[in-house]
């Protein structure tokens, strides 16, 4: 899907790179991871696209105002990770936008952030990641809790308790994943989408034409300065 966008569609001027990007809970709202597949191999001014591309849609589509940007790596410290992030670091450090340092893995999830930016083979590992250990941990909690007799009716108490979790993680809730950064609008469902996934991705796709997410891309990707470092060359 995302190989037929591009192809297709094409890339917005100035956009070397479109990035899949998905919205996330964490403890206070929503974090949009990008990219979280579309583009293994990624060059820092790529990722420093898709902290703009990323700003503009939380702005654009969730109207959170000057949200907050993070980088993923291995430490919250400058001098942490490869040579892709640290020099992704210096780029963002010195963009418009309101960056706010490296974010670990264990931040994801802590709102932290509003913007998680990554290349996407980082993204995709580190979702993927998190899908996995959320259902193994409601695998493990469901089969302890169905032990015995008392346990299964502190579940039954908890019932109404844990549907309000369970829609806050629930995929369907957030539509799809965005593909930013095309001459269009490209949503992509989960292989296993409901009708509710499908409706709001639809809501989603409505959001996108009309708050110009793509004209505002365009945009903002035109007021940052191309400029190759060491990592780059």
């Amino acid at each position: 899907v995302v190989y037929l966008s591009k192809k297709i569609l094409g890339a917005l001027k100035g956009v070397e790179k479109p990035a899949l990007s998905l919205l996330v809970p964490n403890l206070k709202g929503l974090t949009l991871l990008i990219d979280v597949g579309a583009n293994v191999n990624c060059r820092p001014h790529h990722l420093e696209q898709f902290g703009m591309m990323g700003h503009i849609f939380m702005e654009s589509v969730l109207g959170l105002k000057n949200p907050r940007i993070g980088l993923m790596s291995i430490g919250e410290e400058d001098s942490k990770g490869n040579e892709l992030t640290k020099e992704a670091f210096k780029k963002l450090q010195a963009s418009p936008l309101n960056f706010i340092g490296n974010i670990e893995g264990k931040d994801m999830y802590s709102g932290k952030a509003d913007v998680i930016v990554s290349d996407g083979f980082t993204g995709n590992v580190a979702l993927k990641v998190s899908e996995g250990a959320i259902e193994t941990f409601f695998y493990m909690a469901r089969t302890e809790l169905m032990k015995n007799f008392f346990s299964k009716i502190g579940l039954f108490l908890m019932k109404r308790h844990l549907k309000k979790i369970f829609k806050k993680i629930d995929y369907s809730e957030y539509g799809g994943a965005q593909l930013l950064g095309i001459n269009g609008v490209c949503i992509i469902g989960h292989g296993r989408s409901t009708p509710n996934a499908v409706k709001n991705a639809v809501g989603l796709a409505k959001d996108f034409v009309q708050n110009k997410v793509q004209e505002k891309i365009q945009k903002g990707i035109a007021n940052i300065p191309h400029t190759i470092g060491k990592a780059e060359v």
